[in-house]
Formats: C-alpha cells, structure tokens, sequence
C-alpha cells in the first residue's frame, strides 16, 4: 500500500506520530506499507522547532509543499495546486489527514478528484457554529471521507447523524494519548522549574494561541487580571508565542511579574512535563485540554465549546468561555483543590494507532 499522510501544522505532527512510528517499527508493516510525509508548510516554517521530529521519533516529511500564504483561500488554492502535483508524481493508494485546517481539506478535495481513498483522524468533531471557517473544514472533510477515525462516542454519534456510513466510522481512540504514553519515560524538566524553585503540583500553565481571543484586547485584559487575581499565591507559568506574548504583557505591571511568568515556548517532551506536573491548566487548545484529561489535571479552556466533550463528562475539563468571571471562580477552585474527579473516556489507553492500522491495512 502507497500511504500518504499530510500534516498542515505543528498539532498535526503530534497526532499523527503514533501511527508513523507503528508503521516504521513493525517489519511486517514496514514491508508492505510504502509511506510518505508530507508537510503543506515551509521547510523553515519557525513553528516547527528542531527537536520536534527527534521527541517523536518520526523522520522529517519527505514533501515540503511551501504553502505560506495566510489568507484561508489562498491557502486552500496553494494546497490544491501543489498537492495535485504531487499525486500526480507519486502513486497513492491512500491519504491521512488530520483535523480541520484550510490546507486539510484542500487535501482531502484533491485527494476525492483523483479517485483515492481518503482516512481522517480526529472526524466527527463539531462545534455547530457554521459561521465558523473550521467549521466549514470539517463537514467538507468528513462528508468526502472513506475511513473516519473518532476519538469518541459523542464524535461517532455525529458523525452518523450526519449521514456517514456505519461501515465508515470506527471509533478508535484519542491518538494524543498514544504519545503521552510513549514519551513518559522521556520527558524533560524545564529550566524555569528550578529557576523559580518549584517542585511541581505547585504552579498554574496558561496558553493562548486563538486569535480571536488575542484580538479583544479589552476582554483579554480583564480574563488575564481575573487569573491574576484568584491565583493567589500560586504562580502562573505561560508559555506564548509572539502576539499572544506581547499582548498579554502588555496588561502586566511589575508586581504582576513576579508570579505571572511569561516563558519562551517550550519543545514537545519540556511542555509536556510542565502540562503533567501542573497544579492546574487554563488553556484554549483542545489538545491540551485532552492531554490534561489523560493525566489527571484540572483544566480551564477558554472557549463555549470542546472538540471532545468527553473530557468535561467524563474528564477534568471545565469550559469556561471568554467569560472573566466564570474564569476567576473556575481559578479560585483551582487554587484551594476545590475539583472535580476526572476518569478516562473509553478507548483513550495508547493503543488507537494500533487500530488505526489495522483498519487501513483491510
């Protein structure tokens, strides 16, 4: 089998590490799965840090597509007109795709025109707001996929609401989980832990990355004081990148600085230390929020909605909005212990690459 999978972005590579290494380190798979990665960025893409391949054990794509453009249809063409390219020097039998990004489901459009089957990881997801761009990437993606790979029973139940074939959806897992388990033994204690003196269980992590969030600068302020002020004595560790970085500083005096941290983004298995040995997490990335499910963390996200629901049912999340003081009570309890029990939603036990390829390989 001629196996393509196409990562759009950093998160991509993370979910789809699993499965490459499976691939790479079973000689009976290896044998007879030809695999290529390709990447719809730049080689150079500064996202993209130089040990990220090395912590996953996964080798650098194969493809570098170059697509820099920023504009969501520029991007959609680029990806189109490139990855058409591709398929037409290289033999696929099938193509992975991961998420719901503009150049995913450029992707999976060109993928479905040449007549080649088609496996989305993480299908299923939604959050019923059409007006949202990610929105219109999923229903596009799912509708025109062959193999839809969900994280769970609430994104199974979508996914055949919306008119997807039984035989289609296989419910395999939280591929996220797979990594946590395999990098454990790996992971790696970042200098800002000794140089604050702290032992973990003792410090809150914030991350921001949506820029609409970044963008509303007056309600950011007031969601930033609102942690400030009901973190107590708890010190607030935030590794940003550069707009959130500066727009959060920007709300912060001196006094605030010296519990309110703002770090350089941190490689795969540092970040990944920090997240598991939190007191706390105030996040609005739902993988983060997923993995804190996984380690038994509290988590605060900062949106109306989560692509996993299963990690407020059943998990440790709480879904707060954009909302100041829904965040500051949610910080309050965080701070005193005051929490919620999480468990684990079934199939989350690092084994979904295994069954992702089996699945593949029929």
């Amino acid at each position: 089998m001629n196996l393509c999978i196409v990562c759009g972005a950093r998160p991509n590579f993370i979910k789809v590490a699993p499965l490459i290494r499976n691939i790479k380190n079973n000689k009976e798979n290896s044998s007879k799965i030809d695999m290529q990665l390709v990447y719809t960025g730049a080689e150079d893409d500064p996202t993209l840090d130089k040990s990220l391949y090395a912590d996953l054990e996964i080798p650098r794509p194969d493809t570098f597509l170059g697509v820099t453009a920023t504009n969501l249809s520029d991007i959609t063409g680029q990806v189109m007109q490139k990855f058409e390219v591709y398929l037409q020097q290289h033999p696929t039998d099938t193509v992975v795709v991961v998420d719901d990004l503009a150049s995913t489901m450029a992707v999976a459009i060109v993928t479905k025109k040449h007549g080649i089957r088609l496996a989305h990881i993480a299908a299923g997801t939604r959050s019923f707001d059409i007006n949202m761009p990610k929105e219109v990437n999923r229903l596009v993606i799912d509708g025109l996929s062959d193999i839809l790979f969900t994280a769970g029973a609430s994104n199974n139940s979508i996914a055949n609401r919306e008119g997807a074939e039984l035989s289609k959806v296989y419910m395999v897992g939280n591929i996220l989980m797979d990594n946590l388990r395999f990098i454990h033994d790996k992971l790696q204690k970042p200098a800002v832990i000794d140089d604050l003196s702290l032992k973990g269980k003792d410090y809150f992590v914030f991350t921001l990355n949506r820029k609409a969030l970044i963008a509303n600068k007056e309600n950011l302020k007031l969601m930033v004081k609102a942690i400030i002020d009901n973190a107590g004595d708890t010190p607030v560790i935030a590794p940003l990148r550069s707009l959130a970085a500066e727009a959060v500083g920007s709300f912060l005096s001196d006094a605030n600085k010296k519990t309110f941290h703002i770090v350089y983004p941190l490689p795969y298995l540092e970040f990944s230390w920090l997240t598991e040995n939190a007191k706390a997490i105030i996040t609005d990335s739902g993988n983060v929020a997923e993995e804190a499910t996984f380690n038994h963390v509290p988590c605060i996200t900062l949106n109306s909605y989560t692509e996993n629901i299963e990690t407020v049912k059943i998990g440790t999340n709480v879904l707060v909005g954009e909302d100041a003081q829904t965040l500051g009570k949610a910080v309050a309890d965080a701070a005193a212990g005051k929490w919620k029990e999480g468990a684990l939603p079934d199939r989350w036990d690092g084994r979904s690459a295994d069954r992702m390829l089996r699945i593949l390989q029929k």
